[in-house]
């Protein structure tokens, strides 16, 4: 069964950094979308950064620059680092994985919605002061 634990969320100033990680258990599933998403009050949950099975990752243009993906080399933990936080920043992040049949690379991982993605964690949050 799928399990995602988000950590590492947090309370930084402006121009500050985090690290978010996701411990993932993933079985029996060996191709599949992971990403990071974000939800901020009164606002729609958004993807921030997709990697497929494969190792192909993407960013929206709001974070380009700013976060880095990477994966632990079994693959079992996807941290999300980010620099040079904004205030717009601040939101509960998700980690998710959609298992599919097969993919097409990490911004084809982050163009599926948010209710394509079966499996959640429970979110942390991020808050950014400024």
């Amino acid at each position: 069964q799928v399990q995602l634990v988000e950590s590492g969320g947090g309370s930084v100033q402006a121009g500050g950094s985090l690290r978010l990680s996701c411990a993932a258990s993933i079985y029996p599933y060996s191709t599949y979308c992971m990403s990071w998403f974000r939800q901020a009050p009164g606002k729609e949950r958004e993807g921030v950064a997709s990697i497929d099975s494969n190792g192909s990752t993407s960013y929206a243009d709001s974070v380009k620059g700013r976060f880095t993906l990477s994966q632990d080399n079994d693959k079992n933990t996807l941290h999300l680092q980010m620099r040079s936080l904004k205030p717009e920043d601040t939101a509960m992040y998700y980690c998710a994985v959609d298992p599919v049949s097969r993919t097409y690379g990490g911004s084809w991982c982050r163009k599926r919605t948010a209710g394509e993605y079966n499996y959640w964690g429970q979110g942390t949050q991020v808050t950014v002061s400024s």
